[in-house]
């Protein structure tokens, strides 16, 4: 590969999401460098996009990506398709030695939520980018989890149908898995649940997500300070992600039916639902602003990218 004050890169997929990156590569990103689009579509909008752009492009996919004179250069593949294919995408990109950031819920390599654990895996060879959901919400758990234990963590995010692909479509059980996973494994909680809402409103509403933490007592000013720490560095690469009001503190008491999911260990002290409500307004690169799914995934893709090119370049250097 030849040496570069940038690094080059590729994306696969030309939906709604691998559109949406690509022009965010090109207007926001002073490190990367978009060689190549690749989808199977050759009328797909993505395409036609990227052609306007003068990014190179192949409408056949993995096969075709890795035969454009563009991809001798490429370092960092982003994979912007479905569950299912990126298992074969990662297999080729592999045995071809490039790093790739993965934006399905296939979950083969590990979650990466930047404000979270941005740091912690730039020299795998693959990271996955969890779910939309997955990164408007996590940052929260995580919050709520560094002041208190949170003994059982649920999410709910609303997306306009609108926004939502036919691979996001397809990934609906993998979105609940590997989110669900990702709130344990990065947000802290012992225990996790996810579910994604596709709305069909019209006109199309803006991204919405809750957050449900059951812990034990707590420090109500702490978790609210934290909370608000955790939005603030996630703004600082998606504006439009706000708290919708203040986080709400309930004492669960002992009758309710909350207290099942509490450890036995913790259902006879005292026990808290905190609630956080969140919006997410898209940069409207693409679709229209109420996709606030596409601008999350996105923007957490390019700056993981951002940081492991940063990284890989300091360990050359050395």
């Amino acid at each position: 590969m030849t040496p570069s004050t940038t690094t080059k890169v590729a994306v696969i997929g030309s939906g709604n999401i691998g559109t949406d990156l690509m022009i965010k590569i090109l207007r926001l990103s002073e490190s990367l460098e978009i060689a190549a689009v690749a989808g199977i579509d050759p009328d797909s909008d993505g395409l036609a996009r990227a052609r306007r752009l003068k990014v190179a492009t192949t409408s056949e996919g993995v096969a075709g990506l890795v035969e454009l004179d563009e991809f001798t250069d490429v370092s960092i593949v982003f994979d912007a398709t479905s569950a299912g294919a990126h298992r074969r995408h990662d297999e080729v990109l592999r045995g071809l030695g490039r790093t790739v950031v993965d934006l399905t819920p296939a979950a083969l390599g590990p979650y990466v939520v930047p404000p979270v654990n941005g740091d912690a895996h730039l020299d795998a060879p693959n990271v996955n980018m969890v779910t939309c959901g997955g990164q408007a919400t996590i940052p929260v758990v995580a919050a709520v989890a560094a002041v208190t234990p949170v003994h059982y963590g649920e999410i709910v995010a609303s997306i306009s149908s609108r926004s939502a692909g036919p691979g996001t479509r397809a990934n609906i059980d993998e979105f609940t898995e590997t989110t669900s996973s990702a709130i344990e494994r990065v947000g802290g909680a012992a225990r996790g649940k996810a579910i994604i809402v596709l709305n069909p409103a019209e006109p199309p509403l803006i991204m919405r997500d809750t957050v449900h933490c059951l812990v034990g007592d707590c420090d109500d000013a702490a978790v609210t300070a934290a909370v608000a720490e955790m939005v603030a560095r996630v703004q600082v690469y998606v504006p439009g992600y706000r708290l919708k009001q203040r986080v709400q503190f309930v004492r669960v008491d002992a009758a309710d039916p909350l207290r099942s999911l509490l450890p036995a260990a913790a259902r006879t002290g005292e026990a808290t639902k905190v609630s956080v409500f969140l919006e997410v307004e898209g940069a409207a690169h693409y679709l229209p602003a109420y996709a606030g799914n596409l601008d999350i995934m996105t923007s957490a893709a390019l700056r993981t990218a951002e940081r492991m090119a940063a990284h890989s370049a300091r360990t050359v250097s050395r």
